[in-house]
């Protein structure tokens, strides 16, 4: 009798859930596959053309897809790389005995916590005017300068701000990694005469292979998907030299009517991300060491 009562109480709260995962995510997502296999305007009164698998035949010719395919790449491994890395830096600085340890964890956390749209805006504003200013007083205005006119430094600066907004997040993540290892192994390592470095390379790495797990798996989808900070700060420009995968779907389907293309190129867009972060999580799991 308990058990049918927690059952009917679990059904209670699972249910809202249920349904608004259904028909928020998966009755769209069935409903966009079957788009993709058709030429359509999306215009309700004209109709759907069946053209089969010619949508997704067509992005293998898509020019201007295949850059974004390989700017997105590009931007993904610079952001996964130089996010991850600045998250454990500032993890370990504030794990160690810093007297402005909470201060220095609020701070670095707070730029998580600005939207995207905005936080785009706030770094336009840094790179056409501070940055400027800051290059004319130095004499350095080969290095500070406006970063978005420039189509080698406009993904770089994309990277930097990606960075700024995800680190703190990745932060706590590797925090809570840190402290989660047992002090008396630490204490161990220490009497038996280990240096900083060997211990962080022996024990805590190896140990942190779960928050590694996590922490790439979420940049490395936040940064495929990455569209709010793409749209605000650079536009996907100059001439499309940023224009990620969303913002080229986004185009392709609201900009040029192409929902059918568009809905084709999202397919394919989902498989990739799917593809890599599932393969990720894969072999970042094998290498989890259980205490």
């Amino acid at each position: 009798m308990q058990n049918k009562y927690n059952k009917g109480w679990y059904l209670l709260f699972t249910a809202p859930l249920l349904i608004i995962f259904l028909t928020v995510v998966v009755i769209p997502f069935v409903i966009g596959i079957y788009y993709s296999f058709f030429k359509w305007d999306g215009i309700a009164a004209n109709p759907k053309v069946f053209v089969g698998f010619d949508n997704f035949i067509k992005l293998f010719g898509d020019t201007r897809f295949l850059e974004s395919t390989w700017k997105t790449t590009l931007f993904t491994i610079l952001a996964v790389i130089s996010v991850n890395i600045v998250g454990l830096v500032f993890a370990l600085l504030v794990t160690s005995k810093l007297r402005i340890a909470n201060a220095a964890r609020t701070m670095v956390f707070m730029p998580y916590l600005i939207g995207g749209l905005i936080l785009g805006y706030i770094w336009q504003f840094i790179f056409l005017d501070v940055f400027t200013l800051i290059g004319e007083v130095t004499g350095l205005e080969k290095v500070f300068f406006n970063w978005l006119i420039d189509m080698d430094f406009a993904l770089y600066a994309l990277v930097f701000v990606f960075t700024w907004q995800m680190a703190g997040y990745i932060m706590i993540i590797y925090i809570a990694g840190i402290q989660s290892i047992p002090n008396d192994v630490m204490e161990a390592s220490m009497i038996d005469g280990a240096s900083w470095w060997q211990r962080l390379k022996n024990i805590t790495f190896p140990l942190l292979m779960p928050a590694f797990t996590i922490s790439l798996f979420l940049t490395l989808s936040s940064a495929f998907k990455i569209y709010d900070v793409n749209l605000s700060l650079t536009g996907g420009g100059p001439a499309n030299s940023t224009e990620m995968f969303a913002m080229n779907i986004y185009n392709e389907i609201f900009g040029y009517g192409n929902y059918g293309y568009g809905q084709a190129k999202a397919i394919i867009f989902f498989l990739i991300v799917a593809a890599i972060t599932l393969t990720q999580v894969y072999i970042t799991k094998k290498r989890e060491v259980e205490l």
